[in-house]
């Protein structure tokens, strides 16, 4: 996913509200064992974020107010509004009454192609399916995923059991969930967190193509089921490598299949499944079981 162009500039607007808080602390009833008590919660906060191309907004998605220029940055990308980070003059984020607004001023040549999308939008749209005006695009291939990448099943259990302690918004209110990239070797370099899989993804791909990551040397790592949209985004990131704590569905091990990613699921510390590509991972290792399992 390496870029050689410059970034995007990025930039504040005068804010005369303060952002909002990614967690709040509320008021609950406990019912435990036929005891009834009374205390707080650490819940999670869900902020409308508008995104906005040209002052034409494109979605609203309720997100954590967290990072928002990286899930900004990245929103553009995995939605192929923009191809490339220097597609972007700016991101501008604004705290107002209602939420927060994620402003972006994209290139002319992109402007006149997300114009034509907007006017062909014939109905609301959907979580991780922004803009999709026609049931071909909801089922789009992936980007070719092209890697030489190969790991042990070790290290793809040691990037799962490093992402638990860094999620500090669900140590708090364990109902968020978490993306990251991680290479072997270095670990964990970027992890997002946000109240939607699919925002924290985009959210990640915005801080990888920010910090120039290299990302055919690592793997994604996700605390989420692994839905079509989720491989399509990932496809974006570059990684030939998923590893889900959840399950996949079937389109999405279709998608990728095709799209050349290496797809394991179930990730538990004692071991995963692997649905596609296995040849990424080493297995010599591991003792193999020929048996059938259901």
């Amino acid at each position: 996913m390496t870029d050689t162009r410059e970034p995007p500039i990025t930039c504040a607007l005068p804010q005369d509200l303060p952002a909002p808080d990614p967690a709040r602390r509320v008021a609950r009833v406990q019912v435990r064992d036929d005891v009834v008590s009374q205390g707080t919660r650490t819940v999670p906060e869900e902020t409308p974020v508008a995104l906005t191309f040209n002052g034409t907004t494109h979605a609203v998605m309720m997100a954590t107010p967290t990072d928002i220029r990286a899930f900004a940055l990245g929103f553009a990308l995995t939605e192929g509004i923009v191809a490339a980070p220097a597609d972007i003059l700016s991101i501008d984020e604004l705290v107002v009454e209602d939420g927060i607004e994620a402003r972006l001023w994209i290139a002319e040549e992109n402007m006149r192609g997300f114009s034509a999308r907007r006017r062909a939008l014939a109905g609301p749209t959907g979580c991780g399916l922004c803009g999709v005006e026609s049931l071909a695009e909801a089922v789009k291939p992936a980007a070719h995923v092209t890697c030489n990448l190969r790991l042990t099943p070790a290290e793809i259990l040691a990037a799962m059991a490093a992402l638990g302690p860094l999620q500090g918004l669900n140590h708090e209110t364990r109902a968020v969930h978490a993306a990251a990239y991680a290479e072997p070797g270095a670990g964990i370099l970027a992890m997002a967190e946000d109240v939607g899989r699919h925002n924290a993804l985009d959210k990640l791909v915005g801080m990888a193509v920010t910090h120039g990551f290299d990302t055919s040397k690592g793997l994604l790592v996700l605390t989420s089921r692994v839905s079509v949209e989720m491989v399509q985004k990932a496809s974006v990131l570059g990684t030939g490598i998923i590893a889900a704590v959840s399950a996949p569905t079937a389109l999405a091990i279709r998608t990728a299949e095709a799209a050349g990613i290496t797809l394991c699921a179930v990730v538990r510390a004692d071991g995963f499944e692997i649905f596609t590509h296995p040849e990424r991972i080493a297995l010599a290792s591991a003792q193999e079981r020929h048996a059938h399992v259901a």
